[in-house]
């Protein structure tokens, strides 16, 4: 039974703004700044962790590095099983069907549960041996293991964040998710020092207090502590969360009564979102697979590459924005029939995260070694992240048309072309271009650098040409 808008319990009016009547450029604006600003902070967490690992020297930033490589794996894989979440709550919102939206909610809970205790397993017996995979050095593996072992326990603390989150950005609502992160990201950094440091940072903060080692209640837990600061900022997010969507102060008011497993529900969320999972994964395995590529030129170009990978999520951020609301009003026009709209609002956010992305690249090429510098000092370290940044900002020019494009597909529930693209792109492009420059040419370590803005570039003409065709018009989930 379909049940029509209107201001739910608690709610307030704001979020019931119609996405499929308007201005696109109103709606993808109004989607977007609070998108980017969320993403930013999310970001923000690992990079953050960086920077104060990075004073621990460079096999911790290695070690975090190389550790992050295997959350990113695992955080792709929720992201897009989320995907069909995301998919199916808008176009159930664009026909005005809250009930339906509101049980799709309910049956994702029961995916991110399930998810995240075989995530915490695998966290606990396996954290050494996923290091060790890239054969670094000894020391490296401690540190990575140490840090991944919680990040996998806490799994699914990042997974009610990004659960709820999805949920409501594809209600509308943006807004809430975006407070909610800065509450949390907040406490992470504010923690984050203490937990990693302890009591021997506080005098570096306050030096006129006196010694906080007498009272000052955090252990020195180094990357360790980095990795709880993010579990337990990311445990209070998603708390939010769930109270926002089981109080009614967002669009969706949910609630357990008559709760049942549906399995036929779970099946179609699962179908939707596996290719995106796939892609996710297989966007994370290469990643694995290239830093393979790049350890044997050395841990100072280990660090170098986690450095630029931080560096470079903050300048996707409003790809990302711009990406996400265009995919949210594209499948909520869908679901209220509406395509030729979702085009055009696809079409319009590529324009815009074009114009961003090339003021972002310039001046990541101008100031490349001074964004290097805040993460780690050490000369080599700065020469080759130095490079890495300008080689990445080169890429950046098919960003609009790489990231926009695939949000839209994905946010209509047409998963399966991004999925193949990404498969095409990074197995038969990316990686043997990443294998043989630098052994057939001089470009050395940079070589695999330059074949993944190859790929990107690829995937960007793959999206531009389906998009236009038209064929995600005609999907049905």
């Amino acid at each position: 039974m379909n049940q029509r808008r209107g201001p739910p319990p608690g709610g307030r009016p704001g979020f019931q703004r119609d996405l499929t009547q308007g201005s696109l450029l109103n709606n993808i604006w109004i989607l977007s700044w609070p998108i980017i600003i969320s993403s930013a902070l999310s970001t923000l967490g690992p990079t953050i962790d960086m920077i104060w690992v990075g004073k621990l020297g460079s096999s911790s930033v290695a070690g975090v590095g190389l550790a992050g490589l295997a959350v990113m794996l695992v955080n792709s894989l929720l992201m897009g099983l989320f995907a069909g979440l995301r998919a199916m709550v808008a176009r159930f919102i664009g026909a005005d069907d809250i009930e339906s939206a509101a049980e799709v909610t309910k049956q994702a809970i029961v995916i991110n549960l399930g998810f995240s205790i075989f995530m915490a397993i695998l966290g606990i017996f396996f954290a050494e041996q996923i290091i060790m995979i890239f054969g670094v050095d000894p020391k490296v593996v401690t540190e990575g293991a140490a840090y991944l072992r919680i990040q996998f326990i806490g799994m699914v603390a990042m997974g009610l964040v990004m659960m709820t989150t999805s949920t409501m950005q594809a209600t509308g609502d943006t807004i809430n998710p975006m407070r909610i992160s800065i509450f949390y990201r907040i406490i992470h950094i504010v923690l984050c020092p203490f937990v990693i440091f302890g009591a021997a940072f506080a005098p570096t903060v306050f030096p006129n207090i006196g010694n906080f080692s007498g009272w000052w209640p955090f252990p020195s837990m180094g990357v360790s502590g980095a990795a709880l600061t993010g579990v337990v900022s990311q445990t209070l997010g998603g708390v939010i969360g769930l109270w926002y969507l089981f109080s009614g102060h967002t669009r969706l008011r949910l609630s357990l009564r008559n709760f049942h497993f549906d399995t036929s529900l779970i099946w179609r969320l699962v179908k939707i979102g596996l290719p995106a999972a796939v892609n996710g994964m297989e966007r994370s395995v290469v990643g694995l697979v290239m830093m393979t590529f790049i350890t044997p030129f050395g841990t100072p170009a280990v660090a170098a590459h986690t450095i630029m990978s931080r560096v470079e999520m903050f300048v996707m951020m409003p790809g990302m924005g711009f990406g996400m609301a265009a995919g949210v009003l594209a499948g909520q026009n869908m679901g209220a029939n509406q395509p030729a709209r979702a085009e055009k609002g696809g079409w319009l956010g590529v324009v815009l995260t074009e114009g961003v992305m090339l003021i972002c690249s310039a001046a990541m090429a101008i100031w490349a070694p001074q964004l290097v510098r805040i993460f780690n000092s050490e000369p080599e370290v700065v020469e080759i992240g130095t490079t890495f940044l300008r080689i990445a900002a080169a890429g950046f020019i098919f960003m609009g048309f790489a990231a926009v494009l695939a949000d839209c597909l994905n946010g209509v529930g047409d998963t399966m072309i991004p999925m193949i693209a990404g498969l095409v792109s990074m197995w038969l492009i990316q990686l043997p271009l990443a294998y043989f420059l630098p052994k057939w040419t001089e470009l050395g370590v940079f070589g695999v650098r330059w074949a993944m803005v190859a790929a990107l570039g690829a995937r960007a003409i793959t999206y531009v040409i389906y998009f236009k065709a038209g064929r995600w018009k005609h999907k049905k989930i």
